[in-house]
């Protein structure tokens, strides 16, 4: 029996693709009420909403090219490895019900913890695949194991969500503005 990750990949893929379209569904939702408002209206009535939308989205993108980035330098899948990406592809299936939490009206510290918790196990678990894959050379391309790029930019993301995270109750969704740093910290190292 091969092991070659295509088939994995190719099905989180449309998983992740799935997930990122369902984040915008309640948009579609309030165009379509009866008696809408004018678009400018609208939107400024609607904008926790519609950044709710673009934050998780963003979030989304970045968590699948970091996926990407890792799946790139992977030739064989194991059981672990299996379970790890399924446990990922579950933080990403569930991601659109907090951002909907996110958009409603109102400061929630559940709704901060759980929307920022579920993006910080996410990260979680690519940390955890990246150095699965790192530790076993028969799962990476290269007998060395991954290189310490890739490493980095699964371990630095996951460091600075779990702090967002820690942070959550003080800076609310702002935290989150530190994965910003991340490059940066990826480039000194």
């Amino acid at each position: 029996m091969t092991r070659e990750p295509d088939r994995l990949v190719l099905f989180t893929d449309a998983v992740v693709a799935i997930a990122i379209t369902l984040l915008v569904l309640p948009l579609v939702e309030i165009t379509s009420e009866p008696g809408s408002e004018p678009a400018s209206e609208l939107v400024s009535h609607h904008w926790p909403q519609i950044f709710s939308f673009l934050l998780s989205f963003v979030v989304i993108a970045h968590l699948w090219f970091t996926h990407h980035r890792l799946f790139e330098n992977v030739k064989r899948y194991s059981a672990p490895l299996v379970v790890l990406n399924m446990a990922w592809i579950l933080t990403i299936v569930v991601l659109p019900f907090p951002t909907e939490l996110v958009g409603r009206p109102g400061e929630d510290h559940f709704t901060q913890f759980f929307y920022i918790g579920t993006i910080a196990v996410s990260s979680v678990l690519l940390t955890a695949m990246t150095l699965l894959v790192h530790g076993s050379p028969d799962l990476a391309v290269e007998a060395r194991g991954l290189s310490r790029r890739v490493v980095l930019t699964a371990l630095v993301p996951t460091a600075v969500l779990l702090l967002a995270l820690v942070l959550s109750p003080l800076t609310s969704y702002w935290g989150l503005l530190l994965l910003l740093v991340s490059p940066l910290v990826q480039r000194l190292r």
